[in-house]
């Protein structure tokens, strides 16, 4: 009778999914509005035309796409910063940004020198690989550079 549980177990187990060696993470809600985006590693996903919810569990990078820069909006010195991050983090590749990073951290230290303290979190975040959090740190940045425009 032991024996025939344990087989039962054994089974079991067996249609259970691999756990693949990385911890348990939360999946992360999402909550689009009707045509709404959010891009999901290289693909933009539109929502219909009503609201809707999801959960999205992985490693792969998630931005609305209010929370996103393109190449032409990128007229200030810390947009310019959050879209070479964006990229970043978007295609996964650090290295490839690397020297255009360094141009817009520059950039950046010359037209806001009340800064240095965002962009060394920044830079902190970029050198862990957490681009997320330094989008964040950008995004930060960003309101303070349109505080220091509208104050002049």
């Amino acid at each position: 009778m032991a024996s025939r549980a344990r087989e039962r177990n054994f089974e079991m187990a067996a249609l259970e999914p691999p756990r693949l060696g990385r911890p348990t993470t939360m999946p992360l809600r999402v909550e689009l509005k009707p045509f709404e985006r959010i891009i999901i590693g290289e693909s933009v996903i539109i929502n219909s035309g009503t609201r809707s919810s999801f959960l999205i569990d992985g490693d792969t990078p998630i931005l609305r796409e209010k929370d996103t820069v393109t190449a032409e909006t990128a007229d200030t010195p810390a947009k310019r910063l959050y879209h070479c991050v964006q990229m970043m983090y978007l295609k996964n590749d650090i290295g490839r940004y690397r020297t255009t990073y360094l141009d817009r951290v520059r950039e950046l230290q010359e037209s806001v020198p009340g800064s240095s303290d965002l962009i060394t979190a920044v830079n902190h975040h970029v050198t862990e690989g957490s681009l997320y959090k330094a989008l964040k740190e950008i995004r930060k940045l960003m309101k303070r550079e349109d505080e220091e425009r509208t104050a002049a």
